[in-house]
């Protein structure tokens, strides 16, 4: 008969959906917890291969190495710009929610990428995922053939794969619980973008060792439009903020809440973006590489600001603040992957057309009703697409590959403006659609499992309340809230929700 009760009330327990999350958040978690602990256990087991008879390692460049260091740090900067982009572009009700999420992200991304994600991504394996090198153990003391440490390259990378988490938060802000956050952060970044990832640029990657190999030079698809994929079946689980009404249901966005501290925030990517673009030919060395992909990388962010400018003005006689900031990541998002073998001319005309891709998009999303506070989806997705399949259009066919002393030329990337025919298109579009399937694919898979444990979106009292306030106990601007009774007062609109 004890038995009895006691299964009854566990069952009536379970019937009360707060607590059927915390079980199962609870649960995850211990699952979670129990997997690093064996992860960390592997490491003090005998290794099949170590690092002496892997073969002799390329002698260390230091010249390169400090390079590859310096720009890792530039595009870790970027993490600044995000949290400031987001939280400007947001309410100031969920200001410190954004910050606490992208630390987080930050640290899960160095824990899972050190443990298997870099063996996922960049070590041999078959075409379709890394099998060795977990927790770095095993593997010879510089990386590839590229003269640089295996840890000052695993800084770079990582700093990439941080990116990429990022960048999936910028459509969910405002409703997803912290808990859920972390837990598809977890499945981001340990996951998700490393063995797809895999594909593109993985010693034995399919799309990489195709014919026709497909190029993304920085990280047009490879970063952008996994991240930007993800953030887009987020949104979507998730659902609309509360009270968000559409333009085709008389409404609109939200206005930000702090527009300067977003506009800064876009400012320093566009900065860290000299890291990730120019840093990715990972040799000093090609200087005339260098000079030209940090060219190309300002005139496309260039254009594409000022295209979005002009536009946006063209519609509501208005000089957008918003936009011409999206409208210029747009042009750093699409040059990401041709930068390296595009003309300044090339350049231009890619910013040009991002900048008005990112607004159509924008446009689309609110017409479908899908809430994206920052623009996450069309700067990272959209122009993420764009500029991997506009390689295949303007790459000019004079540059080959950085090498560690220079430059290779005996083979070079030629698109279809310049002569190359329809190979390189080709393999552009094919790499490209097939990284966004799939990541659209176990995305959904990811946020609904996610959703199911309920802990992806916070409760409706938890939003109006602030997730700030809801989620960490505190407020962004607290000598600018009236408080009542420890909270503050609700907006008159956020007051007629909760009858």
């Amino acid at each position: 008969m004890g038995i009895t009760r006691l299964f009854r009330r566990i069952v009536a327990a379970l019937e009360d959906p707060n607590i059927r999350a915390n079980a199962l958040a609870l649960a995850g978690g211990k699952a979670i917890g129990l997997i690093l602990l064996l992860s960390a256990m592997r490491m003090f087991l005998p290794e099949p291969l170590h690092a002496a008879d892997a073969g002799p390692s390329p002698e260390v460049n230091a010249l390169n190495t400090v390079w590859v260091l310096l720009a890792a740090f530039l595009v870790f900067c970027m993490q600044v710009g995000f949290v400031m982009l987001e939280a400007g572009f947001a309410r100031s009700r969920e200001s410190i929610n954004i910050l606490v999420e992208g630390i987080v992200d930050t640290a899960i991304c160095g824990v899972t990428f050190w443990a298997w994600g870099f063996a996922f991504m960049f070590e041999p394996g078959n075409g379709f995922i890394g099998t060795t090198g977990f927790f770095l153990k095993g593997l010879p003391e510089t990386y590839g053939s590229t003269g640089i440490p295996l840890l000052a390259f695993w800084v770079f990378q990582f700093a990439f794969a941080d990116t990429c988490s990022t960048i999936t938060s910028g459509a969910m802000v405002g409703r997803c619980g912290f808990v859920g956050d972390i837990l598809y952060s977890i499945g981001v970044t340990g996951f998700i973008y490393p063995i797809i990832g895999h594909w593109g640029w993985g010693p034995d990657g399919w799309l990489a060792t195709m014919a026709v190999p497909f190029r993304d030079f920085a990280g047009s698809t490879v970063v952008h439009s996994i991240g930007g994929a993800i953030s887009l079946i987020g949104s979507i689980a998730l659902g609309p903020r509360l009270g968000r009404v559409f333009l085709r249901d008389g409404g609109g966005p939200p206005l930000p809440h702090n527009i300067i501290l977003g506009a800064v925030g876009g400012l320093i990517l566009w900065f860290g973006w000299y890291g990730f673009n120019p840093g990715s030919t990972l040799s000093a060395m090609d200087m005339q590489g260098i000079s030209r992909v940090s060219f190309n990388t300002t005139m496309a962010a260039c254009t594409g600001g000022l295209t979005a400018l002009f536009y946006a003005y063209a519609r509501v006689k208005k000089w957008d603040l918003g936009l011409t900031t999206n409208g210029f990541l747009a042009g750093l998002v699409a040059i990401t992957a041709p930068c390296y073998w595009v003309s300044p001319t090339g350049a231009f005309l890619i910013g040009v057309v991002a900048g008005v891709l990112v607004i159509w998009a924008m446009d689309a999303l609110e017409y479908l009703r899908i809430d994206d506070p920052i623009g996450a989806v069309p700067v990272h997705l959209v122009c993420g697409i764009w500029g991997t399949v506009s390689l295949g259009l303007f790459a000019t066919g004079q540059f080959g590959l950085p090498t560690p002393t220079g430059v290779d030329t005996s083979t070079v990337v030629k698109g279809l403006f310049y002569g190359g025919g329809m190979a390189q298109l080709m393999s552009q579009a094919i790499g490209s659609g097939a990284v966004v399937v799939a990541t659209l694919v176990v995305s959904v898979v990811l946020m609904y499992a996610v959703k199911a444990t309920g802990t992806l979106r916070v409760s409706k009292e938890g939003e109006l309340e602030g997730l700030d306030l809801h989620e960490h106990g505190m407020l962004a601007y607290p000598e600018f809230v009236i408080h009542a009774g420890g909270s503050p007062h609700l907006a008159a609109s956020d007051a007629r929700l909760m009858r």
